[in-house]
């Protein structure tokens, strides 16, 4: 495993962040394809052994019980130094709104119940996990601040976000003297590179580690034509993301399964390797043991710039899915 300084801070992470949206209890939560504790357990131990020291989660994974598992195999299977733990929280709800709870009081009481759930004094990194239009900045920066302040969380990152949200946000923080934001995870990958417009080059001009989601595409960037597995068969938030654009998409999907037979490596191996050129630590889900192996050895791949110019080559513009289109409605609903 390679490691990487994860910004302007001073994590030293591995080049593979293992993602933590698969696991928790499937009963309960957005998603029916998640692995149990044991599973978990073993996934998280297994990744540890190869060297991945970081891992992403987040306080409405599964209802918390993401948290609860990855909390409990980290403190099991490792020391507290010798890993570094992220999660996230999402905006103020309705019911905080009308109750009059800030900005501040919500990413306090966020922190706690996360840590709580973590068995945790604190998290070395907290991210904002999509911009809330209906808190003003000025309290989520300064929620964030205090929560630095306090040793509840070493840094703070930010997902889901335009570039000009983050610029607001960072340069406001400098200004007064906040914590600013030293990482951004968006949504990013072969088929999804709507971040190299503006987010990218800004991330790179500012020294903010790109940490992206979605690395495999939910599966696509991994998975020859006709191979299936449970999470694309029940993961409706991933088809609202890549069936509208799946024509063009398999287009690319197929130049990373040529370029993998050609080196005899995996689609992953590929997908990621490619990731790998151009952000810091790409988050990797996995719900299966060989999904760890994979990601793991990507980072030994090393993609010449003609294998990269050629995995590029066919991508067209897409349009924005998931959260940021919705983010994009909110943005244009505030200006009118």
């Amino acid at each position: 495993m390679k490691y990487i300084k994860l910004g302007k801070s001073d994590l030293m992470v591995s080049r593979i962040c293992m993602g933590c949206m698969g696991f928790g209890n499937a009963k309960t939560g957005q998603h029916s394809w998640t692995v149990d504790e044991t599973q978990t357990r073993e996934i998280i131990k297994h990744g540890l052994e190869l060297g991945i020291n970081f891992f992403d989660t987040a306080i409405v994974y599964q209802n918390g019980t993401s948290e609860q598992f990855v909390g409990r195999a980290l403190r099991d299977f490792a020391k507290r130094d010798d890993y570094v733990i992220a999660t996230k929280f999402t905006p103020r709800t309705q019911d905080e709104i009308d109750s009059g709870i800030s900005g501040q009081k919500h990413i306090e009481n966020y922190l706690n119940q996360s840590l709580k759930n973590l068995g945790m004094d604190y998290v070395d990194l907290y991210i904002y996990h999509m911009w809330d239009y209906h808190t003003p900045m000025e309290e989520i920066t300064e929620g964030l601040h205090n929560a630095v302040k306090a040793g509840k969380a070493r840094y703070i990152g930010i997902s889901n976000c335009f570039a000009w949200q983050l610029a607001k946000a960072n340069f406001h923080a400098r200004e007064h003297g906040l914590t600013e934001f030293i990482s951004f995870q968006g949504h990013y990958n072969l088929i999804a590179r709507e971040e190299e417009r503006e987010m990218a080059p800004f991330c790179a001009d500012q020294n903010i580690a790109m940490t992206p989601y979605s690395a495999l595409a939910g599966g696509r960037l991994s998975k020859k034509p006709g191979e299936t597995s449970r999470r694309l068969k029940e993961d409706a938030y991933a088809k609202f993301k890549y069936d509208a654009t799946a024509d063009a998409d398999n287009k690319i999907i197929a130049r990373v399964d040529e370029l993998a037979e050609k080196r005899g490596v995996s689609m992953t191996e590929i997908s990621l390797a490619w990731l790998l050129t151009k952000t810091a630590a790409p988050v990797v889900g996995a719900t299966k043991l060989f999904h760890v192996d994979g990601a793991a050895r990507s980072v030994d791949i090393g993609l010449k710039q003609d294998e990269i110019d050629y995995l590029e080559e066919l991508y067209v513009p897409h349009a924005l899915v998931g959260v940021m289109a919705q983010n994009g409605k909110q943005k244009a609903g505030n200006v009118v």
